[in-house]
């Protein structure tokens, strides 16, 4: 005997579609992937890791774009019309992925890497800029290995929605693993980068196409659905 589910709108619950999983016709463009690091120093490791995870993406055929947080002004403090403000927006929604790392300060993530997250809406009229795209993690630290801002990172990446992939990179001691260059040393770190990346864009060739799918919630179509027969029944008043 089949359950029953008295509260539940079957209107809008819907069974699993495998077809709009395997979408008939993917995107043909290479995967776009955004890179945010969060120090503004001059020798900055989260930039230097940053650049190394951008050189091994492209090596895996993604287009790619590095935001330069410099000049982003701290939120609230300016117009969201501020043209750095609307180039880091115009980055997130381009990107189908993205690449987040921090330094740790003090066991957080940096105020100048979250001012940048703080900048980008949830909402922007009827698009979310972040919802389904794909999101990979890294860290890097002055000291021993930790781990608090890969988790504070995760954190973020699941309020925005994001598909945030399960393997993640912390980089202990950074300034023994980069040259004078800023090139990143021979290490297991580095295969570390390398296997965090490949699972990128393995999670974003997977994704894409179908995000708004996966992404789709009863809940969220309960509410629309609501909203606009609140909408009808004031019109017909």
């Amino acid at each position: 005997m089949e359950d029953s589910l008295p509260q539940l709108d079957t209107s809008l619950f819907q069974p699993v579609d495998q077809q709009r999983l395997l979408p008939a016709v993917p995107p043909k463009h290479p995967p776009r992937i955004l890179l945010l690091y969060g120090s503004n120093r001059e020798r900055s490791y989260s930039r230097f890791l940053i650049l190394e995870a951008e050189r091994i993406l492209r090596r895996l055929g993604a287009e790619t774009r590095v935001f330069h947080p410099y000049a982003l002004p701290l939120p609230d403090t300016v117009p969201d019309s501020h043209p750095e403000v609307q180039a880091l927006r115009s980055a997130v929604e381009w990107s189908e992925g993205q690449v987040w790392c921090s330094p740790e300060r003090h066991g957080a993530m940096t105020g100048v890497f979250k001012s940048q997250i703080d900048w980008i809406p949830l909402n922007s009229g009827a698009v979310r800029p972040t919802q389904g795209k794909t999101l990979a993690l890294m860290q890097v630290c002055g000291g021993s290995q930790s781990f608090n801002t890969v988790n504070q990172l995760r954190i973020l990446g699941r309020w925005m929605r994001m598909i945030t992939i399960p393997n993640q990179s912390s980089l202990p001691k950074a300034f023994l693993e980069f040259d004078d260059e800023g090139r990143m040393k021979p290490s297991a770190y580095y295969d570390r980068v390398v296997d965090v990346m490949e699972e990128l864009m393995k999670f974003t060739w997977l994704s894409r196409g179908c995000s708004d799918y996966l992404t789709d919630r009863y809940s969220e179509r309960k509410e629309s659905a609501e909203a606009l027969s609140a909408r009808v029944n004031q019109r017909s008043l």
